[in-house]
């Protein structure tokens, strides 16, 4: 069996794969380019995901299996893969941890105004007149409540926040006071002073969020993104926030990556801009790679009920 890699992996994963899978050939390469090499003789591809297209599958006539090491996937091409019955899994949960740091870093950059001490400190300036705000006793309505969702929820709790969380079902979630499904997001945006959305890419997730729904946030309301930027046209944000409808927002994701140069988002006083860095951690590869091992010993026995994170092609997710 033949695994091909399209990513740089770290030498020490390359030697703990080849010391655990001995019966395997893998063919490490950084890059889809030099991948391309081996691409037809691959059982299973390790990619991030981005740099698979229609062309590529063409060639990878045995290719039964993708290994994708993110947890978006919106750029595969999914009815060729669909087609071809290809199973697909990602690293779904793995971002948990530094996602919540990231959500709390802002939360507290914004509330504690961070930024505006920092530039007086630069400019030596003693103003005890800023208004600094407490977390406790705030609500957060967390938008997508999967493992980061719960992850951000229960960081809250440690602030004594009311935590909502927002899912497809409405079915309970870990550390959630509250819990509504998507058909009823209004009750839950309506409470909140943070709005976080954690939400994949998909037809039901492309432009949620209307103006409506930013009109019936809190004024005070700071809205955090660190799912997928089109969850919300760029033009009805910038109107929102020019308008006061919301006081803040976090984003660290959009529909255009990178964010352009003379973008309104990079000149605005109640924008945070990040580039696309809340799942990044050191410990990303060595997470990912622990489902990548889990799911293959199951798939060598042929124990294919027993993979994590398989995706569900017609979903999206």
């Amino acid at each position: 069996m033949n695994i091909i890699t399209s990513l740089r992996v770290k030498s020490a994963i390359q030697k703990e794969l080849q010391e655990k899978f001995p019966e395997v050939h893998f063919f490490f390469h950084p890059t889809m380019d030099e991948a391309k090499a081996d691409i037809e003789n691959a059982d299973i591809l390790v990619t991030y995901g981005g740099d698979l297209n229609e062309e590529i599958l063409e060639r990878a006539k045995r290719l039964k299996w993708i290994m994708v090491l993110s947890a978006g996937i919106e750029k595969l091409p999914f009815e060729a893969l669909k087609k071809r019955n290809i199973l697909i899994t990602n690293a779904r949960g793995i971002h948990k941890v530094p996602m919540a740091e990231y959500t709390f870093a802002m939360i507290m950059q914004v509330t504690k105004k961070m930024k505006q001490l920092i530039e007086n400190e630069k400019n030596e300036v003693w103003d005890r007149t800023i208004r600094l705000v407490e977390l406790a006793g705030k609500t957060i309505t967390i938008l997508g409540a999967g493992a980061i969702g719960c992850e951000i929820a229960r960081v809250a709790k440690a602030f004594n926040m009311k935590t909502i969380g927002v899912n497809r079902s409405g079915q309970n979630a870990d550390y959630m006071d509250e819990i509504y499904s998507v058909q009823d997001l209004e009750q839950a945006l309506v409470q909140a002073d943070f709005v976080v959305s954690v939400l994949p890419s998909t037809k039901e997730t492309y432009h949620l969020l209307k103006e409506n729904h930013f009109k019936m946030m809190k004024n005070e309301c700071v809205f955090i993104n660190i799912g997928r930027g089109d969850i919300v046209e760029e033009s009805v944000l910038l109107k929102v926030l020019e308008d006061g409808e919301i006081a803040h927002a976090v984003l660290d994701v959009f529909e255009s990556e990178p964010l352009p140069e003379g973008h309104p988002f990079w000149k605005m006083e109640n924008v945070t801009v990040t580039p696309h860095i809340s799942g990044l951690s050191a410990l990303y590869q060595q997470r990912a790679f622990q489902i990548f091992e889990h799911n293959l010993i199951n798939y060598l026995s042929g124990n294919n009920n027993n993979l994590k994170n398989v995706i569900d092609l017609d979903r999206g997710y």
